[in-house]
C-alpha cells in the first residue's frame, strides 16, 4: 500500500482543534520540524502534547507554544524553553510532568493495546496523588493508563512508501514507541525510498503502524548544547 503524502501540510490536513498528539523527539534531536511547521501554519489550537520535552523558544514545540496553540504539555522535560516556563508560571498552559520511563511505557502500551501498566515509578511522591496503588510480591505499583492520542508524528531518517521506517541514533529514542501508539501516525522522514530497498533487519518501525509518510526538507538539525574542549 502506498502511503505517501504531497507535504506536511497535506499530512496535518485534518488534525483539528483540540487534538491529542504524540510528537516525536529526544531534547533537538528526531524532531518532525515540518509537520510542526505545518500545524503551526494551520493555526490549529487547543492541543494537547504528549513529547519527552517541550522543544526551545523556537525550535520543535516551542513553536506552538509561541502561537499559544497548545493548551496542554504532557512530558519528563520542560528546561532550556523560556516562554513555556512563562505560561506554566502564568496559569496559560496545563502541565503534567511524568517520570520519563513512564512515559515511555505509557506510550508502548498505547502501541501494544493494553490499557494500563504497572510501575514502581513515583510511589509515594506526588506522582501517585489520585492515583491506584497494588502491591506485587510485596512491593507497591502505580497504575497509569496507555496514552490515547489522536495522532502520532514522528520524524526518522530513512523510510518507504509503504511506510517502514529506520531512525538514527538518539532520534530512536521516543520516535519508535509514539509512531506506534497513534491512531493515525504520520512520519516524515529525509530519504523516501522504494519499497523493498530498506533492509528489513534495519526497520526500527515497521509499515503497519504508519498511515502517512512524506519525504521532508530543509532540517536544521540544531544540537542543543555544544561543548568543546580549549585549544592546547
Amino acid at each position: 500500500m502506498n502511503k505517501v503524502v504531497a507535504n506536511a501540510d497535506e499530512a496535518v490536513k485534518d488534525i483539528t482543534d483540540g487534538a491529542t498528539l504524540m510528537v516525536g523527539g529526544f531534547g533537538l534531536c528526531g524532531i518532525p520540524e515540518n509537520s510542526i511547521a505545518a500545524l503551526v501554519k494551520k493555526q490549529v489550537k487547543n492541543l494537547t502534547c504528549i513529547s519527552n520535552n517541550a522543544g526551545v523558544d523556537d525550535f520543535g514545540l516551542g513553536l506552538l507554544l509561541q502561537q499559544k496553540q497548545i493548551k496542554k504539555m504532557i512530558s519528563s522535560y520542560v528546561g532550556e524553553n523560556a516562554e513555556f516556563e512563562r505560561q506554566l508560571l502564568s496559569g496559560e498552559l496545563e502541565v503534567e510532568l511524568i517520570p520519563q520511563g513512564t512515559l515511555a511505557t505509557r506510550c508502548m502500551a498505547a502501541g501494544y493495546g493494553m490499557p494500563a501498566i504497572f510501575t514502581p515509578a513515583g510511589v509515594g511522591t506526588e506522582v501517585a496523588i489520585g492515583k491506584e496503588v497494588r502491591n506485587f510480591n510485596g512491593k507497591d505499583y502505580l497504575m497509569e493508563y496507555a496514552f490515547d492520542a489522536d495522532f502520532a508524528i514522528v520524524k526518522a531518517w530513512k523510510g518507504d512508501k509503504h511506510g517502514n521506517l529506520i531512525f538514527r541514533s538518539t532520534s530512536r529514542n521516543f520516535n519508535p514507541l509514539m509512531a506506534m501508539g497513534g491512531k493515525i501516525t504520520i512520519a516524515e522522514v529525509e530519504e523516501l525510498v522504494q519499497p523493498g530497498e530498506l533492509d528489513p533487519d534495519q526497520i526500527h518501525t515497521p509499515g503497519i503502524y504508519v498511515h502517512r509518510i512524506f519525504q521532508g526538507k530543509d532540517y536544521e538539525k540544531r544540537i542543543e548544547q555544544r561543548t568543546v574542549r580549549a585549544k592546547g
